[in-house]
């Protein structure tokens, strides 16, 4: 598969959907988290979160943050690892890093 090497500015994610490998909705990017340091992208901000897929833990929350690591594909659609669907609701990064290391 040729991938697109045309740059493309990062607000560009902002407003598309996310999706798992196994075509679960997770929600809509809302912002993206940078780090200015290593100039990268680390994590998109969600809203408009899948309540199926999350809970009601989340039901006072505005979003999640998804790790940029766990994106797989970006396009129409941006295309994140099924660990989301894995990930337990109310867990930290942390705790899932500790869960894979271990």
């Amino acid at each position: 598969m040729e991938q697109d090497t045309v740059p493309q500015e990062i607000t560009s994610l902002v407003g598309r959907e996310v999706y798992t490998t196994n075509g679960v909705f997770v929600g809509e990017v809302e912002d993206i988290r940078l780090n200015f340091e290593t100039i990268s992208v680390t994590g998109l901000a969600l809203a408009e979160l899948n309540r199926e897929l999350f809970g009601s833990d989340t039901s006072g929350a505005r979003g999640i943050i998804v790790p940029y690591r766990w994106v797989q594909a970006v396009g129409d659609v941006i295309i994140v690892s099924d660990i989301v669907e894995r990930h337990p609701a109310g867990e930290t990064e942390e705790d899932a890093e500790e869960e894979v290391t271990a």
